[in-house]
């Protein structure tokens, strides 16, 4: 009797429990609901299928396996087939969720040709319709891209080995065959970009895909594309090309996208996102397709010039002052030819230059103008014109303007005896003479000789010493470029009445060291002696500092067999300092200070062996 009651008990707080369960599973339904209601849905969604939580965790495990790496090929080739297996079927909905597109993008690069163009002809169905849908969503793209950068190892596949037997025919034409389906994607899904070129190009993701598009029907891929992070500085260098070898259907192909996207090239001027397809369209051509991109620059031109504007003005100059189009005209200017230059200058910025510079964005462009015309006369005529408006753009704080322009003097060798006496009344230490040797820091502070000095006298006979603290990366750029001129006395005086502290100063400084180590290693032998010799007693803490050590290391590669004896001889006193600290303890290694304080005689003949290769290298450089 108590067993069957017990029993009852059981089985009452058995069905009281799972009601429990039902009812906290009941909220936590509704709790997930509200919060995916509650959820934004990123841009191109459209609130289609996701992958299930089962999915979801198989495409991490895989992502975890590919981070562990394979023993031999065909234990990485049957991994990847494999997973393939699995994403067939549901290659959209893998290439949209957030997890299966990283493994996805990492399992393509490790795919056959014949394999991605498998995944893309699922992405794109029959017709390549389904393109558009997947390449303008944030997971999708990377996706996409991941397998177009994958055209680069065709070669690999189409070409046949000579020293295979007819025997090996048949497999021949089967890696042609797999590498045909790739090109075969690759051309759809250009078709579609051209069939809806608006969307695609305005799209902030969809536009990724086009550029990674137009670097692979050009024969030529960057590096892989990285998500920006908030706070995080964007790399403005233009990035490392590799070029490869491409189907002739793409070269044609190439032909009837950019044509398709110059339809649109009204885009270019209005919208942000597609002015940077059109960039990408013209350094492409440039690259590959010199002719092509000849004829683009022309018509882009035409069209920017060809808008209507105030009378008497060119539209040009409303176009560089806009943010995206700006950017457009600054790729323009770098890849144009000097009679494309000759004619934006004569006819459309002659007498706006210093306007121009002064403005917040228009500056950026009359910057690449000044570096292109710096091989052509016509830089001449830039200088003549920016030259008298020098004062009020360093008022204005646009600081790369003076920059360039010293950059491109020191490239063309013209205007340098100008440029030093503008620069040296801009920042008021030409008169009387004795402030010429006030210069140096004054250049790397950017600061004029009163603000410097704190002075409000107009004798500048005496100055009170001032030790060097403030160098900005500008004021570095410029005396850079100064110590490229011909005539670099004013900026030798002023650096031999630098004290030693402040010379140590400027070897410390991640911008003042390349000052330093440009004024030394473009020095001769005798000037060196003389920078050198004021900074005795400095190379234990050079050494001893991240950035003084670099400079260091600099020195001494361009110092003669005497020079380094000084620098070696001061070092060695201070072995356990050196030997310890964890950047002196590479100057130890590298200057072989070992073999200095112990074997004397083999260390001289090894600096006197490095200056030989040294010299006979810089002689078959020139």
């Amino acid at each position: 009797m108590l067993a069957k009651v017990g029993e009852a008990e059981l089985q009452k707080g058995a069905k009281k429990r799972k009601l429990m369960a039902e009812d906290g599973e009941r909220g936590e339904q509704k709790k997930r609901h509200y919060e995916e209601k509650k959820r934004p849905k990123a841009r191109g969604d459209g609130g289609r299928n996701r992958l299930d939580a089962l999915s979801v965790g198989y495409f991490r495990r895989v992502g975890e396996r590919l981070s562990e790496g394979f023993e031999d090929d065909e234990e990485r080739e049957m991994f990847v087939k494999n997973v393939l297996t699995e994403v067939k079927g549901k290659a959209s909905l893998v290439a949209t969720d957030q997890t299966g597109s990283i493994t996805l993008e990492r399992l393509l690069q490790l795919s056959s040709p014949e394999q991605v163009g498998e995944v893309l002809a699922e992405l794109g169905g029959e017709s390549g319709s389904g393109f558009k849908e997947v390449s303008c969503d944030r997971c999708g793209g990377h996706v996409v891209e991941s397998a177009l950068r994958q055209m680069s190892r065709w070669e690999e596949f189409s070409q046949k080995d000579p020293s295979k037997s007819s025997e090996d025919a048949d497999d021949d034409d089967e890696e042609e065959e797999s590498s045909g389906v790739l090109e075969t994607q690759v051309l759809l899904l250009s078709q579609a970009v051209r069939e809806n070129s608006a969307e695609f190009i305005r799209h902030i993701h969809g536009t990724h895909v086009v550029r990674t598009l137009l670097h692979v029907l050009g024969g030529c891929v960057g590096p892989p594309r990285t998500e920006t992070h908030p706070g995080g500085k964007e790399q403005r260098a233009a990035p490392q090309l590799t070029d490869f070898e491409i189907p002739t259907s793409f070269w044609y192909e190439l032909k009837s996208l950019t044509e398709t996207l110059m339809e649109n090239i009204n885009l270019s001027v209005t919208d942000a996102i597609s002015s940077t397809v059109f960039q990408t369209m013209l350094t492409v051509c440039h690259r590959k397709r010199p002719k092509l991109c000849k004829q683009l620059l022309k018509r882009t031109m035409e069209y920017l010039t060809s808008r209507s504007s105030a009378p008497g003005v060119s539209p040009l100059l409303v176009f560089l002052k806009d943010q995206a189009s700006s950017r457009l005209i600054e790729t323009i200017i770098q890849l144009a030819h000097l009679s494309l230059l000759r004619d934006l200058y004569k006819n459309h910025l002659k007498g706006s230059l210093v306007d121009l510079a002064l403005h917040p964005i228009a500056n950026f462009p009359i910057q690449r103008l000044t570096a292109a015309s710096a091989k052509y006369k016509l830089f001449l005529k830039l200088f003549n014109e920016m030259i008298q408006g020098m004062e009020a753009v360093l008022a204005a704080g646009h600081m790369g303007v003076i920059v360039q322009l010293a950059e491109s003097c020191a490239e063309s060798g013209e205007r340098q005896d100008e440029m030093m006496r503008c620069l040296l009344n801009a920042f008021h230490c030409a008169e009387p003479g004795s402030r010429h040797v006030c210069c140096l820091p004054l250049f790397m502070s950017l600061l004029t000789y009163e603000v410097y000095y704190q002075s409000d006298t107009t004798e500048g006979s005496t100055q009170k010493e001032v030790p060097l603290t403030s160098i900005c990366y500008h004021g570095s750029r410029l005396v850079q470029a100064l110590a490229k001129f011909k005539e670099r006395s004013h900026l030798l005086s002023s650096l031999r009445t630098l004290s030693p502290s402040d010379l140590l100063t400027m070897a410390c400084n991640p911008f003042g060291s390349h000052v330093l180590q440009a004024l030394i290693t473009t020095s001769s032998d005798k000037g060196r002696g003389k920078i050198l010799k004021r900074l005795e007693g400095q190379y234990l803490q050079m050494a001893c500092s991240k950035v003084g050590s670099r400079m260091l290391e600099a020195v001494w590669n361009c110092a003669s067999l005497s020079q380094r004896q000084s620098i070696a001889q001061e070092l060695v006193s201070s072995e356990s300092k050196l030997r310890s600290d964890q950047f002196a303890r590479h100057i130890w290694a590298k200057f072989a200070l070992s073999h200095f304080a112990h074997r004397r005689a083999h260390w001289q003949e090894i600096q006197t062996g490095e200056s030989k290769k040294r010299k006979l290298f810089c002689d078959f450089l020139e």
